[in-house]
């Protein structure tokens, strides 16, 4: 059964926090809603590798640190310029959260797996001031 935008919202809120309480406890490093702080999320994505190594790979590791994280600039998105959480589900295999605002999908926690997974150099910051830009023009 597929959850209410009520139930994702809440959902996405707690992932949030989440991120919050989990980066204290692991790193003490304090993640404020600011957007500023997800500066310190681009860094906390590669201490989980530094830290963990090969742990952090791991299926479950990556789909819960990807999703916290996700959630949490998403909120900050949502905050800011607005969005609603929903489903893509495009490929019924395998759906997935995103912030949909004016038309647009942003698959925070895709690029947090992006930047964990494939490719150091892709920031979530960037990521995220390019999808506020888009939406002041």
């Amino acid at each position: 059964m597929q959850m209410t935008s009520a139930e994702l919202t809440e959902l996405m809120q707690d992932s949030a926090k989440n991120a919050v309480t989990t980066t204290h406890q692991e790193f003490n490093l304090d993640l404020d809603f600011s957007e500023q702080s997800i500066n310190l999320v681009d860094d906390v994505i590669l201490a989980w590798l530094g830290r963990y190594k090969d742990q952090a790979l791991e299926e479950n590791a990556v789909f819960t640190l990807c999703n916290i994280y996700g959630a949490y600039v998403g909120e900050i998105f949502k905050e800011k310029i607005g969005g609603v959480w929903t489903y893509d589900e495009s490929n019924p295999e395998a759906p997935y959260v995103v912030l949909n605002y004016a038309g647009n999908n942003y698959a925070f926690a895709g690029i947090c797996y992006q930047r964990l997974v494939n490719d150091s150099q892709i920031s979530i910051k960037s990521y995220f001031d390019e999808a506020v830009a888009n939406n002041l023009q």
